[in-house]
């Protein structure tokens, strides 16, 4: 078996929020894969979470993001006297956009070259697993992974907040819209059960869902809220290492269920549509997947039974 790559070039358009949350497990199977190589991220249009927002959670998984040079987004990058990011080569690119003409510039820049782009119909549905199967193609037998974070003070905040010793699940009654949103009230009767069977019920809620945090502390007095009047490690960063202590979580189609896979969380995630739900669902290791469509309506069709089931599967 010869020796790895040595530089590593992530081939991207860039990433939002969404995007950069549910490739988190694919940037950490990657680092596993190959431990020692650069891992370089092109945001080919030139923005990427990876330098903003979750720059701290891809510490030590990501060396560096290109967004300068030639990179295959401008209409003439594709001409051959074109250098594409400055004439740099890499070992190893890996492309996971599926424009076939930025493809090929990308191609230019790598002694090895793996591309989603131009797959047939046997090209899976759900990102995660295009993912998987762009990493397994690069080598044999690595797969997507959970974080393991490297920020010393995002590590010992979880386990300050989370002490060893108790069994703790987690729910993220957030989402984007109204309508991707399992009722409030199911999630306080599915944390009741849980603290009835002796365990801790933990909740994460954003900046902006505060009078919903309210109505969970008042119903729930016992139930956690570890990311309450943390300052210095927050956002992100504080939920995916927090997943990392969680023995299974329940979250909708939404970011807080995309952080908590990509901590390592077994996972109840909460559906609207069977579209989204298979070309989205999260990338937890562990997974149950329910979709309210199959129920018959929106998300109050899903019946808190079936999501408690789900759940005890998880924690059995």
């Amino acid at each position: 078996m010869g020796e790895g790559p040595r530089t590593i070039l992530v081939y991207s358009m860039g990433e939002v929020i969404g995007d950069g949350l549910i490739k988190l497990p694919f940037v950490a199977g990657l680092r596993a894969a190959f431990p020692q190589a650069k891992i370089s991220w092109c945001a080919a249009k030139g923005s990427t979470v990876y330098a903003g927002p979750l720059k701290a959670v891809v510490e030590g998984l990501i060396d560096e993001v290109v967004t300068d040079g030639p990179t295959g987004a401008g209409a003439l990058d594709w001409l051959p006297w074109v250098k594409p990011f400055g004439g740099r080569t890499f070992d190893l690119v890996i492309d996971t956009q599926e424009n076939v003409r930025r493809s090929a510039v990308a191609r230019r820049a790598g002694k090895r070259f793996i591309s989603a782009s131009g797959r047939g119909n046997d090209w899976p549905e759900a990102v995660v697993d295009r993912l998987a199967a762009l990493l397994a193609e690069a080598t044999p037998g690595a797969k997507l992974q959970p974080l393991k974070l490297t920020n010393e003070l995002a590590i010992e905040a979880a386990n300050t907040l989370l002490p060893f010793g108790e069994v703790y699940v987690g729910f993220a009654p957030g989402a984007g819209g109204q309508e991707k949103r399992w009722p409030l009230s199911n999630y306080i009767t599915l944390a009741k059960v849980q603290e009835a069977r002796g365990r801790k019920a933990v909740f994460f809620f954003g900046p902006d869902e505060a009078a919903d945090a309210a109505t969970v502390r008042g119903a729930m007095p016992n139930a956690l809220f570890p990311e309450s009047g943390q300052t210095e490690i927050k956002g992100p960063l504080l939920v995916i290492a927090l997943a990392s202590r969680l023995a299974a979580a329940v979250a909708n189609d939404a970011g807080p269920g995309h952080m908590l896979a990509a901590g390592g969380a077994p996972l109840v995630s909460l559906q609207k549509d069977r579209r989204k739900a298979a070309k989205f669902r999260p990338a937890a290791q562990r997974l149950e997947v329910l979709v309210a469509e199959d129920y018959g309506g929106g998300m109050e069709a899903l019946p808190v039974d079936s999501a408690a089931q789900a759940l005890e599967r998880l924690l059995a």
